[in-house]
C-alpha cells in the first residue's frame, strides 16, 4: 500500500487533486492510502512552495496545480 498525501489549504484544486488521486489508482489497482494535510506549517515544512503539492511514501513528486495524469500514474507505479 502507497502513502499519498496532498497539500494543500482545501481549495477546489486541492480537492481535485485529491480525487484525482483516488481515482488513477482505483483505476490501476494500486491500494493508496491518502491524507490530506492543510496545516500551514507542515505543507512549509514538508518543502510544497506551491499548491497542491503530493508527496508518495514520503517523496514530495509534485507542488503547483493540477498534477499531469501521465506523471500521476507514473508516479504510483514506482
Amino acid at each position: 500500500m502507497k502513502n499519498v498525501i496532498v497539500y494543500g489549504p482545501g481549495c477546489k484544486r486541492c480537492d481535485a487533486t485529491l480525487a484525482m488521486v483516488e481515482d488513477t489508482a482505483r483505476k490501476l489497482g494500486i491500494e493508496v492510502n491518502v491524507t490530506k494535510q492543510t496545516d500551514y506549517a507542515e505543507i512549509a515544512m514538508a518543502g510544497v512552495s506551491s499548491t497542491p503539492g503530493i508527496s508518495i511514501d514520503g517523496k514530495l513528486v509534485h507542488a503547483g496545480g493540477m498534477p499531469d495524469a501521465a506523471r500521476l500514474e507514473a508516479w504510483l507505479r514506482e
